[in-house]
């Protein structure tokens, strides 16, 4: 049964998206950068259907989500919106890569080559290739996911040919800075890898990186996609 919606529900997150917009537009404007050149990320985990209806009838088509069987029954509820693209951000688990490879659109989160074997592996063969973005732990931080980025191109190269995978590019989460200076240079190493990535494949064309608190300076220095949650969904539970 699909979710209802109130009127206050439905102003509240589109006042958040639209303020997400115009936050997106005004970066891309002091970066000299085409504000069409970049996606908004809905990040929608924890956040229930009713939040992501919200969002749909505002214009937001793309969604973000990290815990697996939440997702899965958002994406069953939620069927009937045919043209959401769903993109899983959180880290791939063994067990649970199937689930994945079946159900969402994009993984942004494939950092060693087992992920993206099982991926490819159990993609159905009647959906399209799944595309993929390596993760990369561009701040080389301990507890963090991610590859370091001297392992991209063994990874890239066998995705690349994987049957059921499409490489579309990178993705990252730089440690936390308050400081513009460290988050612009955090992101500068990451699309220099990026820039490496697209000359060697042509359908790369997808760096991930930035969030509610380093939208600008991601967006500075080259991001095409942001992905953002507290600012349009509020406070997560």
């Amino acid at each position: 049964m699909t979710p209802q919606l109130t009127d206050k529900y439905m102003v509240t997150i589109a006042e958040r998206l639209t303020s997400a917009y115009a936050r997106i537009a005004m970066a891309a404007k002091n970066a000299q950068r085409n504000n069409n050149e970049i996606t908004l990320l809905a990040v929608s985990k924890t956040k229930p259907s009713e939040d992501i209806i919200a969002a749909y009838k505002h214009g937001q088509r793309e969604f973000g989500e990290s815990y697996v069987q939440e997702a899965i029954d958002k994406i069953a509820q939620l069927q009937s919106y045919s043209d959401i693209i769903w993109h899983f951000i959180g880290p791939v688990q063994s067990n649970k890569s199937a689930l994945v490879a079946a159900n969402f659109d994009w993984v942004q989160s494939v950092d060693r080559l087992k992920i993206a074997k099982r991926l490819n592996s159990q993609r159905p063969g009647d959906k399209a290739p799944l595309n993929v973005l390596i993760q990369v732990n561009i701040s080389n931080e301990e507890a963090k996911s991610g590859c370091h980025r001297d392992e991209i191109d063994e990874l890239a190269d066998y995705i690349n040919q994987c049957e059921h995978l499409t490489l579309r590019g990178l993705m990252a989460i730089p440690a936390k800075s308050d400081k513009l200076d460290t988050q612009i240079q955090s992101f500068e190493q990451l699309q220099t890898c990026f820039d490496k990535l697209k000359t060697q494949y042509p359908q790369v064309d997808t760096l991930s990186m930035g969030m509610s608190n380093d939208v600008e300076a991601a967006i500075s220095a080259g991001s095409t996609m942001v992905r953002i949650g507290t600012d349009i969904f509020g406070t997560r539970t």
